[in-house]
């Protein structure tokens, strides 16, 4: 909802528990006034009576309190726009008018023949906030053009959330008091990247499940950056979008624009837990596709085959996984072209022809008569030297003229923002997935940009931006044609997860980390800001080949992927009866679950510091509990859980047990799990009565 003053100055959006205003003075200057508790178009008018601060002369009284900064005029703070043209830098705007429509606030703003559209709206409690910039006059370039900028309210002390990691050891969360200056995170890799996600989280004194938390989320899958400042004076202001330095973003000739991605906002004072389920709410309701529909159960042959597959094993393996109950048969990298190692046959999208003879139909068939879907792996913004691709096309890579072409992973990254490539990659895989019956892609991504260079372009910085809109347009586009196809997005694991590319993608790949224990701590970060209903996760095999050789029951590995979207990937070939046995009773329960975890409310129990750890989800009158005991030292007792969400005067029934609790026993003295040792895991099915 939208209330604006009688003068047309102040302006105000409202959900349900939350507000946003903002005021323009008789200087033009945009204000910020309000990001919290709900409040009334008169409460905001009143706060845009109170004049700014006096200042000393090398101070600002805009600083901190402006809504979207600028370069140029009485301002020392970051800017969220840096233009510049043959005459000049900065800007200086004047308000021209607002518009409103389908809970869209845009206010419009000129400098010179260059147009600034800030767009505001509220979804639930969530703001989403972009920029249009247009320019009619000579040409602009734009050095920095961030999505919006966010000005917390006066507290005494701020801390700031982030999640931080690496290759199979991403979305680990940290929390750190706020001090003076800037702290930088972002990504200058050409995608949103392993090391960060793009969202910070600022609270002053929350707990899971108490006190206020303002948290930000960028929807951009290429370069990045979010900047968050405690100013002089103690005001604090979250600044980003786009690319990750002022060298250059692109340049608008005359007829030109540019829309930032959306960077978007939450206010809760419902603790860490409660921006979480707000955050979930908003992207099941609003980002992720089809998110109503729950995800199927799925094997991918990566950790059982390598690139050492046949169409004959993996008919074998497909009726083992039929047998434990998978929903959806994925062949991972391996059956294109002449990719019999990580060496040679990307970018060339065709079945192999010894592996697979009559193409991919066949093996796709198989699967569907066994009741499974059927996907395949792909990574078509990559391409081997040794490649048919590669041979016709070299120049169709990012280089640069004169430098020795940087390969990681024996591969270099295809100029998407080129037509001419983006076209050729349209037809490979739309006749790719015309000439099977595929359900499911998981599109990879397994490289960051080193040499960013487009020979012969006059603004080749513009390959940052437009490599990544490419390919948000080439996933639109496949998405139209082959409607029934669902998309996973995975970059080496976790390096490409974001509010953008989740907008375009039924599912993302956590992490290239399969350890049931790793996991914990790799969910737990993730699901601070993202949804189970997007989080794969599989069960592999023990022990964990991959990287740490740990060994783990059946029962652990699969708890701990039911967390998500439930997946396995290892062996079943090797699987003995006992295990495959075990393994379908695990599926089953999952599937009885899966609406729980996949579009229930989380509440984290206890966060995976080493003991006990644990997770509910709540449903209706449905919840469900999954517990993990890490270790348990010295033989103490495991100590209850505390669960949440239930109703107290309500009375609830243990599926597992049999056992009859009344709520408000189980909100304040708990659920005893059973859990002894080390490596523990379990689940509990609660139903009110």
């Amino acid at each position: 909802m939208v209330e604006i003053a009688g003068n047309g100055r102040t302006w105000l959006l409202s959900g349900p528990t939350s507000s946003y205003a903002v005021h323009l003075t008789e200087n033009d200057e945009l204000l910020h006034l309000h990001w919290g508790a709900r409040i009334t178009l008169p409460d905001a008018e009143a706060l845009a009576m109170r004049p700014l601060p006096d200042y000393w002369p090398f101070e600002s009284p805009l600083d901190g309190r402006e809504e979207y900064p600028m370069e140029g005029g009485p301002r020392f703070v970051r800017p969220a726009l840096s233009v510049r043209t043959d005459e000049r830098r900065g800007t200086e705007w004047t308000f021209e008018t607002y518009e409103t429509g389908d809970d869209e606030l845009r206010l419009r703003f000129r400098d010179a023949g260059l147009g600034i559209t800030l767009h505001y709206r509220m979804r639930d409690d969530v703001v989403e906030r972009w920029v249009t910039l247009r320019n009619d006059g000579p040409v602009v370039e734009l050095l920095r053009a961030d999505s919006a900028t966010w000005t917390l309210p006066d507290r005494d002390q701020w801390r700031l959330s982030q999640l931080h990691g690496r290759w199979a050891a991403e979305s680990r969360l940290t929390r750190s008091s706020l001090t003076y200056g800037e702290k930088v995170i972002g990504s200058r890799r050409g995608h949103t990247g392993h090391q960060h996600l793009p969202w910070v989280a600022l609270d002053a004194d929350a707990t899971e499940e108490r006190g206020e938390v303002y948290g930000c989320a960028l929807g951009w899958s290429g370069s990045w950056r979010i900047a968050v400042a405690q100013l002089p004076d103690a005001r604090v202001q979250i600044t980003g979008g786009a690319g990750y330095d002022d060298s250059g973003l692109l340049r608008l000739a005359a007829g030109e624009s540019f829309t930032t991605p959306v960077f978007a906002g939450l206010w809760s004072d419902g603790g860490f837990g409660g921006a979480s389920r707000a955050w979930h709410a908003y992207q099941r309701a609003y980002v992720v596709p089809d998110a109503e529909r729950d995800r199927p159960v799925l094997f991918n042959s990566w950790e059982a085959t390598e690139f050492d597959i046949s169409e004959e094993q993996q008919r074998a393996l497909a009726r083992r996984a039929a047998a434990i109950g998978v929903e959806l048969f994925v062949v991972d990298d391996g059956w294109f072209g002449a990719r019999t190692s990580d060496r040679a046959g990307l970018g060339d999208w065709t079945p192999n022809p010894d592996r697979f003879p009559a193409g991919l139909k066949p093996l796709a068939d198989h699967v569907h008569a066994l009741g499974m879907q059927f996907g395949i792996w792909v990574e078509p913004e990559m391409v081997n030297p040794d490649s048919d691709l590669y041979r016709a096309h070299p120049d169709w890579v990012q280089f640069q003229p004169g430098r020795k072409r940087t390969e990681f992973r024996n591969q270099l990254v295809l100029n998407l923002a080129r037509e001419d490539v983006q076209e050729h990659l349209w037809e490979q895989l739309h006749a790719l997935l015309s000439s099977a019956p595929v359900d499911y892609v998981k599109w990879d991504f397994n490289r960051c940009f080193t040499d960013a260079g487009w020979p012969g372009e006059p603004s080749p910085q513009r390959l940052w931006v437009d490599h990544v809109r490419a390919f948000y347009a080439l996933l639109d586009r496949l998405r139209a044609a082959h409607p029934g196809v669902a998309f996973e997005s995975c970059s080496g694991g976790g390096g490409r997860i974001d509010l953008g590319v989740m907008s375009r993608t039924d599912q993302v790949w956590t992490s290239d980390n399969t350890d049931p224990l790793d996991r914990l701590a790799i969910q737990h970060g993730f699901s601070q800001i993202h949804p189970a209903r997007v989080m794969a996760a599989w069960v592999t095999d023990s022990p964990n080949t991959q990287l740490n050789g740990r060994t783990s029951t059946l029962r652990f590995r699969f708890v701990s992927a039911m967390a998500g979207v439930l997946g396995v990937g290892g062996d079943l070939t090797q699987w003995t009866d006992e295990e495959l046995a075990e393994a379908r009773d695990w599926v089953a329960l999952y599937k009885e679950i899966r609406p729980l975890v996949q579009r229930g409310d989380l509440y984290r129990l206890r966060p995976p510091t080493g003991g006990l750890s644990a997770v509910q989800y709540v449903r209706g009158d449905e919840s469900v509990v999954l517990a993990w005991l890490q270790a348990q030292s010295y033989g103490e007792p495991v100590p209850a859980l505390r669960l949440r969400g239930l109703d107290p005067t309500a009375t609830y029934e243990c599926r597992e047990t049999g056992e009859v609790y009344r709520g408000v026993v189980l909100l304040h003295h708990g659920l005893r799990t059973g859990l002894r040792g080390d490596l523990d895991a379990t689940v509990f099915r609660l139903c009110r009565i």
